[in-house]
């Protein structure tokens, strides 16, 4: 059969796609992986912004479906995911194609990605981080790579993890290296600490060190002290009260203003928690913190303080119940505190 040739003989107005996807990435994509990382070339070489509500509309997918796509090319190390403080999408970073033997990138200017109507309010401004991650280049990674202990150190990281890896992931070990300046044993003591307690997201690794860098923690040893001292109560709170996520900064200052402030011990902290899962599914941190403030207030210093407390509080509200002649308001005022009051005063307020 006969070979053909193709003419053009209309005016530019195209989207490149590199030889390489089609030949490497694309036999081993689905449908919708493929229309949506074609669509956002499209987006990216036209100049204009886009949405997840924005690609499901397009191709009437769900925006689950929309984000699975996106996982799948940031795994693929064609693509980097930017998220804010809120874990709301607000950019997509087109990354240089290179064929699959060559793990090193360059990056493209970023696809923003502003969203629409309810999707608003979860990507209101934020206040700048103090540590930014830097954009680097194939010729910084190479560099970076190069080095006989940073080799060593990626390997280590990899037998952490259980898996080679991505361009992203390896950008991030060159932040905490170059930018905030961790030894290789204290990058390599970050992920034994992160790993040894389930935690394998790079993202929930990168607050740890951000958490370090801030605390100005330079070495292991430094990394384990801190750890040690602070870290427990903090995870135990966090257990308690049913959160499985790194603390918020919030969250972070009721732990240290309940074990340092109020100088309370890990047990008493634990009963309050107790008492908070027990009352309520919200404002569980502002809710066991009006607790501890009453008991710091009451002078409890140890479990059985509160037992005390528990007693005397019953009695006298058997003894309020008995009392018909009473007014309501001098029953209430009589109370070292009221759990059901408490969640209606944090709703409120």
């Amino acid at each position: 059969m006969s070979q053909f040739r193709i003419y053009q003989e209309y005016s530019q107005d195209a989207t490149l796609v590199s030889n390489i996807f089609i030949d490497q990435y694309m036999k081993d994509a689905n449908d919708a992986q493929i229309k949506i990382y074609l669509y956002l070339l499209r987006v990216f070489s036209s100049n204009k912004n886009c949405s997840i509500s924005d690609l499901a509309d397009q191709f009437n997918y769900t925006e689950k479906d929309v984000l699975r796509a996106l996982r799948y090319w940031e795994k693929s190390g064609l693509l980097s995911l930017d998220f804010d403080n809120s874990k709301a999408l607000v950019g997509v970073r087109l990354l240089d194609i290179v064929a699959k033997e060559t793990p090193f990138v360059s990056l493209a200017p970023v696809v923003p990605l502003p969203v629409r109507g309810e999707e608003a309010a979860k990507t209101a401004p934020v206040e700048s981080p103090k540590h930014v991650k830097p954009q680097y280049s194939a010729d910084d990674l190479l560099r970076f790579k190069s080095d006989a202990t940073i080799k060593e150190l990626l390997f280590v990281v990899e037998q952490y993890l259980g898996k080679t890896l991505s361009a992203s992931e390896m950008q991030t070990v060159m932040f905490f290296y170059d930018e905030l300046k961790f030894s290789a044993d204290l990058i390599d003591y970050l992920f034994d600490y992160c790993v040894g307690r389930g935690k394998k997201e790079f993202r929930y690794i990168e607050k740890v060190a951000i958490s370090w860098a801030d605390e100005g923690i330079t070495t292991p040893k430094e990394a384990s002290n801190h750890t040690g001292k602070y870290d427990k109560i903090v995870y135990e709170v966090m257990k308690a009260l049913g959160k499985n996520t790194f603390p918020t900064d919030k969250e972070a200052a009721y732990i240290k203003k309940w074990s340092t402030e109020y100088c309370f011990e890990s047990d008493v902290i634990m009963a309050a928690c107790e008492k908070t899962v027990l009352a309520t599914d919200s404002h569980r941190f502002e809710y066991a913190d009006k607790i501890l403030s009453s008991w710091q207030k009451s002078n409890v210093h140890h479990v059985s303080d509160i037992v005390a407390l528990d007693t005397a509080f019953e009695k006298r509200k058997k003894a309020s119940s008995a009392s018909v002649s009473q007014p309501a308001f001098k029953q209430f005022s009589q109370r070292q505190y009221d759990f059901e009051q408490l969640e209606k005063d944090i709703i409120t307020n």
